[in-house]
């Protein structure tokens, strides 16, 4: 329980050192906290909650807090603009999102706003780095529900839908592809045992958690395994490269041009 499981970096807080480190202990307790928040706000079993963070720690929390009540969890490239969440936040009948109040210059609170008379089944705009009403530490971290354990929660079954992940859209409007715990976990099983995983193993997540190779090939089996998982939230090839070897880096998982940039 004491083990390392998040290290995550922020550039805008600076690379030397990561902003906040959690161990599987401290991620078990934000799990439950967050799961009877999201809970408190109404989100249940089969309501869609859009994760359209960059790769903090709040996107972990929220996405395992969402498997443990039954919620499905969408993640969501922060590249996106107004015209793709207008199709996949209405297509899925999303019920909340998590955004970041802003990054990389973009305004996502103001750009969510202005979608949201378009997107009547969206009632929770949930904000991280806000100190307003919506804001992520108020509304799920310290919103004073009462914690949902494991043996409280109340996940789908393993064939069900439980994550869904849209494709790129490139030939065509996006496409929701729905993944289960079955189809998460036999990834990262195939991947743990191919690639001779130990539970010493020190992932390196720098492609994004909207994206299903952070998501599944990073995120869901350095947890799956036990291991730890390191992950900035900008891609600066020569702050990773220090992360990496501060951090004891074993295994990184992204395209080809994060190699070329390494």
């Amino acid at each position: 329980a004491d083990k390392k499981a998040l290290v995550s970096y922020r550039m805008d807080k600076g690379f030397d050192a990561p902003t906040r480190v959690m161990t599987y202990r401290e991620l078990s307790e934000a799990v439950s906290q967050a799961a009877g928040s999201f809970r408190k706000l109404g989100i249940g079993k089969g309501d869609v909650v859009g994760l359209m963070l960059p790769n903090w720690w709040e996107f972990v929390v929220s996405a395992y807090a969402l498997a443990r009540i039954g919620a499905v969890a969408n993640p969501l490239m922060h590249i996106f603009r107004e015209r793709e969440l207008r199709f996949m936040l209405g297509f899925a009948d999303t019920m909340a999102i998590v955004i970041p109040k802003t990054f990389r210059g973009h305004d996502f609170e103001a750009m969510l706003d202005g979608l949201k008379p378009e997107l009547p089944k969206l009632e929770h705009i949930i904000i991280v780095d806000s100190d307003g009403e919506r804001s992520f530490d108020r509304l799920i971290m310290n919103s004073g529900a009462a914690p949902v354990s494991a043996v409280l929660g109340t996940p789908v079954k393993p064939d069900e839908m439980a994550v869904l992940m849209y494709t790129s859209g490139t030939t065509g409007e996006p496409k929701g592809v729905m993944h289960s715990f079955n189809t998460l976990v036999a990834c990262a099983k195939a991947l743990g045992a191919r690639l001779g995983h130990g539970p010493d193993v020190v992932h390196f997540g720098s492609t994004p958690f909207g994206h299903m190779t952070g998501y599944a090939a990073v995120l869901v089996q350095a947890l799956y395994h036990g291991n730890t998982v390191v992950f900035p939230d900008v891609w600066e090839p020569k702050a990773g490269v220090g992360i990496m070897a501060r951090e004891g880096t074993t295994h990184m998982a992204a395209a080809t041009p994060f190699l070329a940039d390494v």
